[in-house]
């Protein structure tokens, strides 16, 4: 962070420096004259902080805004009150009078360090934009493996009839009228597979849209899905799910 302090006399530039560094500020820069600024704010770049004496030896500080157009936060110091209107004008985060007290200066040093820290917690809202317009696709899994022996099948989700739960264990039941075992969760299938795609139904059933032959009016507000081939069990919508289910398949 780049810190400026501006004061008539270089003993209280020295002063006012050990303060500033004190609060956790390192000053890098000292000047003395109206003259002196015009130049140097001509030739570096603008600092984050300026500490300015409005009463310089060549003139009032305010000329040097009328030359330069400065954008760094600035914390008037002077002897005068008289100025702190037009001070106000600029862009002051606070005016303190001479001599300076060590606590109004904590207070000053902080509301910069706040009004700082609140300008950096900025968001791209074009970025965000761009994502919600076009959000990165996510990469869904496209096939499971399964041991049958000592070998491995794979399974395509295309094959896929449904997904259950059973005496603690997690299967596949394919289009085909096979189930296989798999090494995961209800949990953990859900989150890997599409949602527009596939819909949990209850704590034992993920069904595919493309899987549902039929829907029935059941009991206690439920519906039951019939299913091409699996036929082990009734394929029951929990009633908690029913309005989700219902937008899910349009």
């Amino acid at each position: 962070m780049n810190i400026l302090i501006i004061e008539d006399e270089k003993p209280a530039a020295r002063l006012l420096q050990r303060k500033v560094e004190k609060l956790g500020l390192q000053v890098n820069t000292m000047l003395h004259s109206v003259e002196e600024a015009i130049s140097w704010f001509q030739n570096n770049p603008h600092p984050d902080l300026i500490f300015l004496d409005i009463q310089l030896s060549d003139g009032l500080s305010f000329e040097i805004f009328e030359q330069i157009d400065i954008k760094s936060a600035v914390i008037f110091t002077t002897a005068y009150d008289e100025y702190a209107l037009r001070a106000f004008k600029l862009n002051s985060i606070d005016y303190l009078l001479k001599p300076i007290d060590e606590e109004d200066l904590e207070v000053a040093v902080n509301k910069f360090k706040a009004r700082t820290q609140a300008q950096n917690i900025s968001l791209d809202f074009e970025a965000i934009k761009r994502m919600l317009v076009n959000p990165v696709e996510k990469e869904y899994k496209k096939r499971f493996s399964v041991k049958i022996g000592q070998q491995l099948k794979v399974i395509s989700i295309d094959e896929v009839e449904c997904f259950y739960s059973e005496n603690k264990g997690t299967y596949i039941h394919t289009l085909d009228n096979r189930d296989y075992l798999i090494d995961s969760t209800l949990e953990v299938v859900e989150a890997e597979i599409n949602p527009k795609e596939f819909y949990r139904v209850s704590r034992k059933f993920i069904v595919p849209l493309k899987a549902v032959k039929e829907i029935q009016v059941y009991s206690n507000s439920r519906l039951k899905i019939i299913l091409p081939t699996y036929k082990d069990d009734e394929v029951i919508v929990a009633r908690e799910r029913v309005g989700d289910f219902k937008e899910w398949i349009g």
